[in-house]
């Protein structure tokens, strides 16, 4: 299955919080440490669950600093 990924920067200490967030949502993402010093992950979102994936994490932004950042930047 191709998965589409989103990268984030986000606080630390929420890394594996977030990762346990997701796992509980059985199927719709999974989360990759890109870089733990820099706080980046990537989602690796799952086809047709991009809504649901929003919708957590905008619950979460609510207590959690979490930022998207673009792949292109990423790369560099």
């Amino acid at each position: 299955m191709q998965t589409i990924g989103k990268f984030y920067f986000i606080e630390k200490k929420f890394i594996g919080f977030v990762k346990f967030i997701f796992e509980a949502y059985d199927g719709i993402a999974v989360v990759e440490t890109i870089d733990r010093r820099q706080s980046l992950i990537k989602l690796h979102v799952a086809p047709g669950c991009e809504a649901v994936t929003d919708d957590v994490l905008l619950a979460l932004k609510k207590d959690i600093f979490i930022e998207r950042v673009d792949e292109a930047i990423v790369r560099r």
